[in-house]
């Protein structure tokens, strides 16, 4: 079997920095091959829920860990001008020694946007900052002086000094499928299909795949990558009673609760994992369910992980 990348998200809403140490501690332990942090400002729904800015936490997660890949799901380009945001990435690929995986996008929370004080453009704006976003700083991390005059962003023989250790591969999160996915074959090393269409994933993978042929981009050349709560419990009665309470917290929305989702005991959880992988995608980027998310992590990666090695 081919590899399957797994990766998890870290625990960053209503946490204490102790708390995320701890869990991307004990992640890498149990061989996850990532760690993910959301890039939001505000914890979600509302404002006043605490949340740790994610590229500061991240930079402090490289330095306590060894081998895990660090990833953000995703970035929303408008809050930092993407030539910063490609030299805080180079310097954190640095202090890392090559682990760094760039996940961005258009953003869509308004309200932090207008909170802190950044322009929240039309959808159309935001794409288009997206797709200069990810030239710029692909060029800063491979070229010596670039020069780029967009739209929306522009630099003037900038350097980027130390460039990363390797050029970090640029994850683009969303499921537009006339646009966004077009941007993910133009520029998108891995794509990433959100939780809420992981029902549709089969026809992403098909508008992704046209829009590759379209600019002659080989599809296999970007990795496919699903965001998803995971409910796994240790015999049908746990697993269900914990599927329970998910779909009454979450809704369903982080996919839990529907025919694809990745939920039950490891062998069920085995088998859906097994339906997508037949339909292309390679890698898992999970939110485990639960309080203390390293008891289901640690049952997923005794029982259902080494499935994939």
């Amino acid at each position: 079997m081919g590899t399957v990348h797994f990766g998890v998200s870290l625990p960053q809403i209503k946490r204490t920095w102790e708390e995320t140490r701890a869990a991307a501690l004990e992640f890498e332990r149990l061989g996850f091959d990532s760690v993910w942090l959301n890039d939001h400002l505000y914890g979600i729904p509302g404002p006043q829920i605490p949340i740790l800015e994610a590229w500061t936490t991240l930079s402090a997660v490289g330095a306590v860990t060894n081998r895990v890949q660090l990833g953000t799901l995703v970035s929303p380009v408008g809050f930092r001008n993407p030539a910063l945001l490609a030299k805080m990435a180079a310097t954190l690929d640095q202090i890392s020694s090559g682990r760094v995986i760039v996940g961005i996008g258009g953003g869509w929370f308004q309200m932090e946007f207008s909170g802190y004080g950044f322009e929240f453009p039309s959808l159309r704006a935001r794409l288009q900052q997206l797709d200069e976003a990810a030239t710029v700083m692909k060029r800063m991390w491979t070229e010596e002086q670039p020069t780029f005059t967009g739209k929306h962003f522009r630099t003037e023989s900038v350097y980027c000094e130390p460039k990363p250790v390797r050029r970090p591969p640029i994850l683009i999160g969303g499921g537009g499928e006339k646009v966004l996915l077009r941007l993910a074959a133009q520029h998108a090393d891995i794509w990433n299909n959100l939780a809420v269409d992981q029902g549709n994933l089969a026809a992403k993978v098909e508008r992704l795949t046209a829009h590759c042929r379209a600019i002659d981009r080989d599809p296999a050349s970007i990795t496919i990558s699903q965001q998803c709560l995971v409910v796994i419990g240790a015999n049908d009665v746990d697993a269900e009673a914990k599927l329970e309470k998910a779909r009454q917290i979450y809704g369903g929305h982080l996919g839990a609760g529907g025919p694809h989702g990745i939920a039950g005991t490891a062998a069920q959880c085995i088998a859906k994992i097994k339906q997508h992988l037949a339909l292309g995608c390679t890698m898992f980027i999970i939110e485990f369910f639960g309080r203390d998310t390293r008891e289901p992590a640690r049952l997923f990666a005794e029982q259902v992980v080494p499935a994939f090695r």
